[in-house]
């Protein structure tokens, strides 16, 4: 297994793991919060066979998900999790998702935590460009990646199918070059 750690002013990052399932099930349940969101566990078991059998325990192996939880460093309280979905059979891309309990929405925790991950991308696994999927309602995470540098390349209409109904997709992205330009 892959064992990796980030730290930040004040977070740390590192691998999600079976033992994370209750802490992950409490903020990820939360139906209302997380509308737009493509997973919504209805149990603990839902998480745990989420880690089990969707998550890989090695980052940067294409078509797999990788995830890191987020862990407040003042009280060690898990508070979110990053998802890394390597797809690029020339693995040179990666789509990036966040979530972050609704508690610690609005201080900053999913700007730092993803800045960190989007540096580690770029320079440490020699990424060229990452992308975020969202869903154009997420006013929220548009404003995230925005900040963080993101551009908008597409609006899929009714691309996804999810829970009986027809979504729109926006597709953010940003490159290396670009990124180490700002």
């Amino acid at each position: 297994m892959t064992q990796i750690t980030i730290s930040t002013e004040r977070l740390f990052l590192r691998s999600l793991q079976k033992s994370d399932a209750e802490s992950v099930f409490r903020y990820r349940s939360d139906v209302l919060t997380n509308k737009y969101q493509g997973w919504i566990p209805k149990t603990i078991d839902d998480v745990v066979s989420f880690i089990e059998n969707r998550v890989s325990s090695i980052i940067d192996i294409n078509g797999t998900w990788f995830q890191f939880v987020i862990i407040k460093k003042e009280g060690n309280e898990l508070i979110g999790d990053v998802g890394l979905h390597f797809f690029d059979p020339d693995n040179k891309q990666v789509e990036i998702g966040c979530t972050i309990d609704k508690s610690y929405h609005n201080h900053g925790y999913a700007s730092e935590a993803l800045s960190e991950i989007i540096q580690y991308l770029f320079r440490t696994l020699d990424k060229h460009r990452i992308i975020a999927s969202i869903d154009p309602r997420n006013v929220g995470s548009i404003k995230l990646f925005e900040k963080l540098g993101f551009r908008k390349e597409a609006h899929f209409k009714e691309s996804i199918f999810q829970d009986g109904e027809w979504l729109d997709d926006l597709i953010y992205a940003i490159l290396r070059n670009v990124y180490s330009k700002e």
